[in-house]
């Protein structure tokens, strides 16, 4: 799994970094995105919201999180 790290990155490019990587992702396939500021994870999970990808977040320790999504081709999409 690709792991991207964010860390001191503010938005929108962690937002951009996901976008770009999900671009390459097939069915199925994950990876991770790691990030130190809240606002990374409000947007990812607006953005990613109502898609065909899954996340799935967890702060690690205070004030780091993983971020880690999965496209999942049959799921609902966003128009």
């Amino acid at each position: 799994m690709q792991i991207i790290d964010c860390f001191g990155d503010f938005c929108p490019l962690p937002l951009l970094k996901a976008l770009k990587a999900c671009k390459l992702l097939s069915e199925g396939e994950s990876f991770m995105l790691v990030t130190d500021h809240s606002c990374t994870v409000e947007s990812i999970m607006e953005r990613f919201q109502n898609t065909k990808y899954h996340m799935l977040v967890d702060e690690v320790m205070n004030g780091v999180w993983e971020i880690t999504i999965t496209y999942k081709q049959n799921a609902e999409e966003k128009d």
